[in-house]
C-alpha cells in the first residue's frame, strides 16, 4: 500500500482546504503543492507522494500574464488525465498568502512569481566578507513586499573580530525584525534558526552567493 504523505507537514491548513472545497466544488479535493518547475512541467508533491503534471489547458487559456501560472510554493488543484502521459493535471492555483516576483524575460512589463506561500524569509548576509547594508535594505524591500516575514540571518559570526559593530549597523537599518548571528563552524552556532523551521512553515533564504547559505541548510538538516 502507498504511503499517505502528511501534507499538513507541507503547509495545507483547515482554511486552504476549504477554499479547495470552494473552488473544486469537491468535497476531497485533490491538494498539490509545487516543488520546482522546469519550462512548462511541474514537480508537485501530493497525498500520494511526489509527481510530475502541466497547467491544464483552460487554466492556460485563463492566464493573463506569467504571473497567473503555477510557481513554486504555489497550492494548487489537479486531477489525473490519461491523455497527459501519467501525469497530473493542475487546473486552479490556489489564493497566495505571500509571493515573490520578478519581471519575466523578454517582456515589458509583465511579472513573473519565483516563490510564492512562504512564510519566513531568511535575509543572510556575512559578517565577516561581502557584508553590505545596502544590499541587505534591497532585500528587506522585496521581503516585505512578497508577504513574508524577513528575518535578518547574519553567517560566518565565528570569523567576524567586530561583531557587536556590525549588528549595531544591521539593527539600524533592519529595524523591528529579528536579527541572528549564526556560525556554522561552531558547535551548535545555527541554533538560532531552528525555531524558525517548523514543520507547515516554509522558509526562503536570500542572499548573494558565497555567504553560507547551503552550508546552513545543511547545518539544519543534520
Amino acid at each position: 500500500m502507498m504511503a499517505t504523505v502528511d501534507m499538513r507537514a507541507y503547509g495545507v491548513t483547515d482554511v486552504l482546504i476549504q477554499r479547495a472545497r470552494e473552488s473544486s466544488g469537491a468535497e476531497d479535493p485533490i491538494v498539490g503543492r509545487v516543488l520546482s518547475q522546469a519550462h512548462e512541467l511541474y514537480r508537485v508533491v501530493g497525498a500520494e507522494g511526489e509527481l510530475f503534471a502541466e497547467a491544464s489547458g483552460k487554466l492556460r487559456h485563463a492566464a493573463r500574464s506569467a504571473a497567473d501560472f503555477p510557481a513554486v510554493g504555489d497550492f494548487v488543484l489537479m486531477d489525473r488525465a490519461d491523455d497527459a502521459g501519467g501525469r497530473a493535471v493542475i487546473g486552479h492555483v490556489l489564493p497566495r498568502a505571500s509571493a515573490f516576483v520578478r519581471k519575466a524575460a523578454g517582456a515589458s512589463f509583465a511579472q513573473q512569481v519565483v516563490a510564492a506561500n512562504v512564510d519566513t524569509a531568511f535575509l543572510c548576509m556575512s559578517l565577516a566578507g561581502d557584508f553590505n547594508l545596502r544590499r541587505l535594505e534591497r532585500y528587506l524591500t522585496l521581503a516585505w513586499e512578497s508577504g513574508a516575514v524577513p528575518v535578518a540571518v547574519l553567517t560566518k559570526a565565528d570569523a567576524c573580530d567586530n561583531l557587536e559593530r556590525r549588528l549595531c549597523a544591521v539593527q539600524s537599518v533592519a529595524f523591528g525584525i529579528d536579527v541572528l548571528a549564526v556560525s556554522s563552524m561552531a558547535e551548535g552556532g545555527c541554533e538560532a534558526v531552528r525555531p524558525y523551521v517548523r514543520p507547515g512553515k516554509t522558509v526562503a533564504l536570500l542572499g548573494s552567493s558565497g555567504v553560507g547559505k547551503s552550508t546552513l541548510v545543511n547545518r539544519l538538516l543534520g
